[in-house]
């Protein structure tokens, strides 16, 4: 069973940085889930996917990992790419777009 190690991205509610910097290991599922019939309810049997480890650092999830024998895989994070903008560049002289009103 393979171990996942990342750090997750913040939710669409999140504007702050806030629990950003924490580092998540996740277990793979084994097998598929199921759907039960009467109900349409879906499960697992698998229990490790519900077992979610956080940690403060990547190195202390990996040392974690190696320490009780986890196969695991380290996924980087990515930035995001973001402008910095101000509402005085509106009334710039050397604007590159048309005025709008």
């Amino acid at each position: 069973m393979t171990a996942r190690i990342y750090s997750p991205a913040r939710t669409a509610m999140q504007s702050g940085t806030a629990k950003t910097g924490r580092w998540l290991l996740e277990f793979e599922p084994e097998r598929p889930r199921e759907v039960e019939p009467l109900m349409g309810w879906t499960s697992s049997r698998d229990m490790k996917s519900q077992l979610r480890l956080w940690f403060d650092t990547q190195e202390e999830a990996v040392a974690y990992a190696t320490r009780n024998g986890l196969a695991y895989r380290v996924e980087e994070p990515h930035q995001p790419r973001r402008r910095t903008l101000s509402y005085s560049d509106n009334f710039r002289f050397n604007r590159v777009g048309q005025w709008t009103h």
